[in-house]
C-alpha cells in the first residue's frame, strides 16, 4: 500500500537574511581558492607595480563575489513532496521513498542537488543531482531505507543545494516539513493450533447462549419474513395475540490477553538477536494469528498499560476495525522499551479484574517471588501459555561453559503446577515451531490431569 506523506510545498528562496554573509558562506572551495588567489595577485600587482598582474587579480576576485550575488537572489520557486510506499514495515524489510520536486516558477532552474535528511540507522543520506527543471515541470526521484531496528525514525526535511554553473558558490535551503518511517516487530504467521480458554468465541470455539437463563426467560420478538418456524414461541405468540419468535442465540467472542513482559532486570542483551526483541516480535505475532481468528485481543504489560483506544474487551477482530487495531497495536510494540519496573503486580492487578479467556505471556527471567506472581495470574484465566525465555542462553556464547539453573526449572514447574502450559524459549528458537510445542504440552498434561476445559482451534 502506499501511503502519502503530505506535500511539503516551500519557496527555494527561504533562507537566513544575512545578506552579504550568508552568499560569502556559501563559497566552496573553489570559489575560496579563486577568492584569495586574486586577493594575493592585487597584492603583488601593487608591489611589484604590474598593472596587468591586477587586472588578472580582480578578475580572479571578483568572479566568485560575482557568482555567489547572482546565486543569492536566484528566486526560484520549488514546491517539494515526499510519499512513503509502504509508512509502515517490518524489520528487516525495505520502503521506498518518493521524492517529487516541482518549479512553480515561470524562470527554469539551474543545477540542483537534492538530498533528505535520514537517520544513520536506515542507511546513508541519498542524494539526487536535477540538472534542469523547466517552468512548470516536475522531477522525481526515489530511494529505499531499512532497519533492523524496530522504532519511529523521522525523515527530513529535504534540502535543496543551489550551485552555480563554474562551481564557486552552493546555497542550501530546506523544507519546513518531514516524515515518520514506523518500522514494526517481524510478524511470524502461526499455525492453527487447539488451546485451552477458547470457547468463548466465533469459528470452531464458539459457544451460543439465548439472550438470558433459561427457555422461560427467553424476551421474545415479532416475526419477521423468513424466520423459522420451529423458533414460533406460542406462549408468547398466544399472550400477544400475534406471531412471536425466539431471539436468535448470541455469539460470544473468545478473548485473549498478551502479556509482555518488559521489566529491564528479565533481559540481558540488546540488538535485533537479543531475547528482548524475540519477545516483542513473538507478541506481535501472537496479537496479529489471534486477531485473524476472530479474538478480541488485548495487549498488555508488566506495567499494567495497555493500547490507548481499545475497550475493555480489547480489540475486535474478524472485522473492519481488525487492520486498524493490528495497525495500532503494531504502533504500540514499535516503540516500546524496557520498564523500569521490577515486579509483575500491576499486570497481576489488571488480570485480576476478569476478562477470561485465553492468556498468552512472554516472560523474561522469573526469580521465586515474581514467579509467584505469574502462577497467581493462572486463576482468572480460561487457559494459560507461557513462553519463558532465559536471558543467560541468550547472551552466553557456545563456547561459554552452561552456568546452573539456580532454581529456574522450579519456577517453571511452579508455573505448570498453576496450570500453566509452559514452553521454554532456547536461543535463536522459531515461534512457529514452539507455538505446535505448545499443543503437545497442552496435550501432555490434559492427559495426566485427566480433564479439559472448553478448546478451540486458534
Amino acid at each position: 500500500m502506499t501511503t502519502p506523506a503530505g506535500p511539503a510545498p516551500a519557496d527555494a528562496d527561504r533562507g537566513d537574511k544575512g545578506g552579504v554573509r550568508t552568499a560569502l558562506a556559501g563559497l566552496t572551495t573553489r570559489g575560496r581558492s579563486f577568492l584569495a588567489a586574486g586577493v594575493a595577485a592585487a597584492v603583488c600587482a601593487y608591489v611589484l607595480g604590474q598593472s596587468d598582474l591586477l587586472r588578472v587579480g580582480l578578475l580572479l576576485a571578483v568572479l566568485p563575489l560575482v557568482c555567489a550575488t547572482v546565486l543569492y537572489r536566484t528566486r526560484y520557486r520549488v514546491a517539494g513532496s515526499r510519499r512513503l510506499s509502504p509508512a509502515r514495515v517490518p524489520a528487516g524489510a525495505e520502503a521506498r521513498v518518493h521524492l517529487r520536486i516541482d518549479n512553480v516558477s515561470r524562470l527554469p532552474t539551474g543545477l540542483l542537488m537534492l538530498q533528505d535528511r535520514v537517520p544513520y540507522v536506515l542507511g546513508p543520506r541519498p542524494r539526487f543531482v536535477l540538472d534542469r527543471v523547466e517552468p512548470g515541470g516536475r522531477r522525481e526521484v526515489s530511494y529505499r531505507v531499512r532497519s533492523d531496528l524496530r522504532g519511529r525514525y523521522p525523515l527530513g526535511p529535504l534540502q535543496l543545494r543551489l550551485t552555480d554553473p563554474f562551481g564557486m558558490c552552493e546555497l542550501t535551503r530546506s523544507f519546513s516539513t518531514y516524515d515518520t518511517l514506523t518500522v514494526i516487530p517481524r510478524v511470524e504467521p502461526l499455525p492453527p493450533v487447539r488451546l485451552t480458554g477458547e470457547a468463548k468465541g466465533y469459528g470452531d470455539g464458539r459457544l451460543r447462549s439465548l439472550a438470558l437463563a433459561g427457555e422461560d426467560d427467553v424476551i421474545p420478538r415479532g416475526y419477521r419474513y423468513g424466520d423459522d418456524l420451529r423458533r414460533v414461541h406460542w406462549r408468547s405468540t398466544a399472550r400477544y395475540g400475534e406471531l412471536m419468535v425466539r431471539r436468535e442465540e448470541q455469539p460470544q467472542r473468545s478473548r485473549c490477553t498478551v502479556l509482555l513482559d518488559t521489566r529491564g532486570v528479565a533481559f540481558e542483551g540488546a540488538g535485533p538477536d537479543s531475547a528482548f526483541e524475540w519477545a516483542v516480535a513473538g507478541t506481535a505475532s501472537v496479537l496479529v494469528h489471534m486477531l485473524e481468528r476472530g479474538f478480541s485481543v488485548r495487549l498488555l504489560t508488566d506495567t499494567g498499560s495497555s493500547v490507548p483506544g481499545e475497550g475493555a474487551d480489547g480489540f475486535a477482530g474478524a472485522s473492519q476495525e481488525s487492520a486498524d487495531a493490528a495497525g495500532l497495536m503494531m504502533d504500540t510494540l514499535a516503540v516500546i522499551d524496557h520498564s523500569d519496573g521490577t515486579g509483575l503486580s500491576r499486570a497481576y492487578d489488571v488480570l485480576r479484574g476478569g476478562h477470561e479467556g485465553l492468556l498468552v505471556a512472554f516472560f523474561g527471567d522469573l526469580d521465586e517471588e515474581q514467579g509467584a506472581v505469574a502462577a497467581r495470574m493462572r486463576q482468572r484465566t480460561g487457559g494459560a501459555l507461557a513462553f519463558v525465555l532465559d536471558s543467560e542462553d541468550w547472551v552466553r556464547e557456545p563456547t561459554d561453559v552452561a552456568r546452573p539453573l539456580d532454581g529456574k526449572e522450579e519456577r517453571l514447574r511452579m508455573l505448570r503446577e498453576a496450570g500453566w502450559t509452559v514452553v521454554r524459549v532456547p536461543r535463536g528458537a522459531s515461534l512457529h515451531d514452539l507455538w505446535r510445542q505448545a499443543e503437545h504440552e497442552r496435550t501432555g498434561v490434559v492427559a495426566a490431569g485427566g480433564t479439559t476445559g472448553g478448546e478451540g482451534r486458534s
